[in-house]
């Protein structure tokens, strides 16, 4: 459901790509480029939208678009299919809640052994020195 809708609210652009073709290169147009619009969409809540706003920050314009484009392959249908995947696998990552870290003390063994530890570390060192007479 999330999906069809995030696809409706997708604009593709075509333009000449760079890269293999040949003279074919020149005159079709191969790289698509993927815009969306973060704070025009209705797929996502208010919480959402705030989360992948923080996480997406470096790849948004100052309108809050997400720009993507591809030019890997000579065929059109190839590029759109890998940038789409790419926006769906992009918003994956940015969509997951962080999980939040439980704080825990050290048992009580554990402490005894790091003193444990700690104790035979000094003694070694300690019986490094010159004996006192």
């Amino acid at each position: 459901m999330r999906r069809e809708q995030l696809l409706q609210e997708l604009s593709f652009k075509a333009s000449k790509s760079s890269g293999p073709g040949g003279q074919h290169a020149n005159k079709t147009s191969s790289r698509v480029e993927l815009s969306w619009s973060l704070p025009e969409t209705f797929a996502f809540t208010e919480e959402e939208i705030v989360r992948l706003t923080d996480k997406l920050a470096h790849r948004l314009t100052k309108e809050g678009v997400l720009q993507l484009a591809s030019q890997a392959s000579r065929s059109q249908h190839k590029n759109k299919e890998d940038v789409i995947k790419r926006f769906f696998s992009l918003l994956e990552v940015a969509i997951q809640v962080p999980k939040v870290r439980k704080k825990k003390r050290p048992s009580k063994l554990a402490k005894l052994k790091r003193l444990k530890a700690k104790k035979e570390q000094s003694e070694k060192k300690a019986n490094r020195k010159r004996p006192e007479f």
